[in-house]
């Protein structure tokens, strides 16, 4: 039988404190091929990430909930940093799996990356029009992994900046009434 999820680890949470952790980033990859599979698995975990594999976009779905059965792995508690794909793959294409995600409240801020041996200019614009973060050719390279690594750390760590201000004048506020109301 087809290796369907694995994660290596199932203690996710959305800490925020775990910006300091050193696997921060959580991926999901989704390949129908094995053999790219196990080399997008290594490459990730060569760069530190915590990686969730699955076979087939339909796998996928029903690992984020969103297949309608609601039997994922605690979504509500799912925290997923990147999601990368395949972009041809039997039953769903990666294409058709971005449009879900995206189409999705609770998921459609994921950065999704398409990945493809072909290289054909028209696909690759519908997925970055449609809202990939990024189109890989395959075989994807450590740089490639690193580069995305280190954009979403910025960007992680930019969103956990933009909520600690935003907390602090929150804070302010709230103590700037209370000098007002003498208490």
């Amino acid at each position: 039988m087809a290796e369907v999820m694995r994660s290596e680890t199932l203690n996710i949470s959305n800490n925020t404190s775990s910006l300091a952790s050193p696997e921060l980033l959580h991926v999901l990859a989704v390949d129908d091929s094995i053999v790219d599979r196990k080399f997008i698995e290594r490459l990730l975990r060569v760069s530190s990430c915590k990686v969730t594999v699955v076979d087939s976009a339909t796998r996928a779905l029903q690992y984020l909930g969103l297949d309608g059965d609601n039997n994922s792995v605690g979504f509500e508690d799912l925290k997923i940093n990147l999601i990368m794909t395949d972009y041809s793959m039997p039953g769903m294409t990666g294409y058709e799996l971005l449009k879900k995600i995206k189409e999705s409240s609770a998921f459609r801020e994921i950065p999704v990356v398409i990945m493809s041996s072909e290289n054909i200019l028209p696909r690759i614009e519908r997925c970055l029009e449609e809202g990939a973060e990024d189109f890989l050719l395959k075989p994807v390279k450590l740089a490639d992994v690193k580069r995305l690594r280190d954009s979403l750390l910025k960007a992680e760590e930019r969103v956990f900046k933009n909520i600690m201000h935003k907390r602090e004048l929150e804070a302010n506020d709230i103590f700037s009434q209370l000098k007002r109301a003498k208490i």
